[in-house]
């Protein structure tokens, strides 16, 4: 039988121990940043110890939030998940993950996403794949070339415009669903310094409002192999999506590759040549709720959407999940109250997850063995849950 861990809190003192942990882990350099070794606000550090107190396993609760259809949830998203290879198998990570979910429902966190190195772990606790992002290569010159607007002015950024970029996100994301909000005490720690994002900024504005931004790391050479890499490239507006990939495509000469991650439906995306895009990476995200009553009231719903449908849920890891409990949404809100009563439809919680995230319909889930029901009764009823389209992440943590 294995051995029991002990899970707690990491202090100042543990710090060394968890770098060397995750360098392992990960493959990392030995060079260490600095936010290794300090306090961070904004994000709490688990660690999994053996009867020894020697330090077996890791994981990090980062305090973001999400857009959930205009409105900010508070999310427990994950990372830096990490267990020493004599204690692998052994319920190291799910000891950690069971103590960092509890923890962020005590802190008020509704959901839960993270990026699994392999996703079966993570599944058997709960979290279920909802969506990937992915980064493409573009031929530069197969960008489409646009005569400049007069209508427009394009420059480069300057750190003094950074504010009306965080805002043009805003603007982007808020709308969407799953999207960090980048607010709050860890974004801040991280942006202190006030410097440029990458190596450059590129700002199109109009009438002095900004209408779109790329931020972009230029790269080493200028040969056949060189590639520009954009961090972020998003606009409001078609003309000004059309003004930034016309600058882009002005590398053509120099860079031959562009590297992006696209965002769906995204005015900068619709003027991109998608259909020639070669996946350069691809990273799994899988969604979790912390607290399933909170994650739904915390969110935004589409106001045409109404209905109400009742159904049991079993949660392994968060018994406060687990339960029979009656959706009702209606007017752009929505709310789950436990009813005592049987319920014909059964949801397990990975099945909740790919509902929520708008990963997957009811049906889907179904056949999926993730939700049960009576005979004669039509699943379907559960597509209420993921009234609102699918979720995206454009932040890799």
């Amino acid at each position: 039988m294995p051995a029991p861990v002990h899970v707690r809190e990491l202090t100042l003192a543990d710090l060394d121990a968890a770098w060397e942990l995750g360098r392992f882990a990960f493959g990392s350099t030995a060079e260490r940043p600095a936010s290794t070794s300090v306090a961070v606000p904004g994000m709490t550090r688990y660690g999994a110890f053996d009867d020894a107190g020697r330090l077996v396993g890791k994981a990090v609760d980062l305090h973001h939030d999400q857009w959930w259809s205009g409105r900010a949830v508070p999310a427990a998203d994950v990372g830096g998940v990490a267990v020493a290879p004599e204690a692998r198998g052994r319920g190291v990570a799910r000891a950690l993950l069971t103590a960092l979910l509890r923890g962020a429902r005590e802190r008020g966190a509704a959901v839960s996403a993270l990026y699994p190195t392999v996703a079966a772990p993570y599944r058997s606790c709960g979290w279920e794949t909802a969506g990937v992002l992915r980064t493409v290569d573009l031929a530069t010159a197969a960008l489409p070339r646009h005569r400049p607007s007069a209508h427009l002015t394009v420059r480069a950024g300057t750190p003094a415009d950074l504010p009306a970029v965080t805002a043009l996100y805003e603007r982007v994301a808020r709308h969407r669903n799953g999207m960090l909000t980048r607010r709050g005490e860890l974004f801040d720690h991280f942006a202190a310094d006030g410097g440029l994002p990458g190596d450059g900024l590129t700002v199109v504005e109009a009438d002095g409002d900004l209408v779109g931004y790329a931020t972009w790391q230029r790269g080493r050479g200028y040969g056949a192999d060189s590639v520009l890499t954009v961090d972020e490239a998003l606009a409001v507006t078609a003309e000004a999506a059309r003004e930034l990939v016309g600058v882009l495509a002005s590398w053509a000469s120099v860079a031959p590759t562009l590297r992006l991650c696209p965002l769906d439906g995204d005015a900068v995306s619709t003027v991109l040549p998608l259909e020639s895009a070669r996946d350069h990476e691809r990273d799994l995200w899988m969604h979790r709720p912390v607290d399933v009553a909170r994650a739904v009231e915390a969110r935004g719903w589409p106001a045409h959407t109404r209905g109400v449908v009742d159904f049991a849920l079993t949660d392994a890891l968060a018994e406060w999940n687990t339960g029979t409990w009656r959706l009702t949404v209606a007017d752009g809100a929505a709310e789950l109250t436990r009813i005592d009563a049987a319920a014909d439809l059964r949801l397990d919680v990975r099945g909740f997850a790919l509902l929520y995230a708008g990963a997957a319909y009811a049906r889907s889930v179904a056949q999926a063995g993730l939700l049960h029901h009576s005979a004669g009764v039509d699943p379907a009823a559960l597509d209420l849950l993921g009234a609102g389209g699918p979720a995206q992440l454009l932040n890799y943590f």
